[in-house]
């Protein structure tokens, strides 16, 4: 897929969200952003590397079992990788390819030499999914401790007094 990317604009390298040109970052993901310019080059070179590589696995090629989980959660990833270039199969335990009888699962594998992109590609496909790349980790470290006065919740951030069992922002219980 191609996009067109105005050289006047940043853009985001992750989200493709478009921005002035006096911004720096991502708002969603936290990234520096590129030119226009930088992203329409970067298309390039991925597009002469896409059409490098083949997109069906050979027999013969060593494949790795990266994933295993219910069919329709498969072939979303299957559909993500394929969207990032990168081909892989989805295969029932019995070799079945739709899962018919492993029970509703199936295996997503990749070629052994696109490992490092594939979980690159899972970990960016996480964050989007899950909402991680927005969330503040900043208090995830704070523990609640009854013989202090005051406790941080470290699912919000709130201070609150340990008197109460309960986050008073968000309903994270300490009981």
């Amino acid at each position: 897929m191609t996009e067109r990317f105005d050289t006047e604009l940043q853009y985001c390298p992750r989200c493709h969200d478009e921005y002035r040109a006096d911004i720096l970052h991502c708002a969603a993901c936290g990234v520096g952003l590129l030119s226009g310019q930088e992203m329409r080059d970067r298309q390039k070179r991925e597009t002469r590397q896409g059409a490098a590589r083949s997109r069906d696995i050979a027999p013969d090629e060593a494949v790795l079992k990266v994933r295993k989980g219910p069919v329709l959660q498969i072939k979303a990833l299957q559909a993500y990788l394929l969207r990032q270039g990168i081909p892989s199969l989805a295969i029932g335990e019995h070799g079945a390819s739709c899962g018919c009888r492993g029970g509703g699962e199936l295996a997503l594998q990749v070629r052994e030499s696109d490992l490092a992109e594939v979980m690159a590609a899972l970990e960016q496909e996480y964050r989007e999914s899950t909402g991680v790349a927005e969330h503040d980790t900043r208090f995830s470290d704070a523990v609640f401790d009854a013989d202090v006065a005051e406790a941080v919740c470290p699912a919000c951030g709130c201070q609150f007094s340990t008197r109460l069992t309960v986050c008073p922002d968000c309903g994270l219980c300490f009981a």
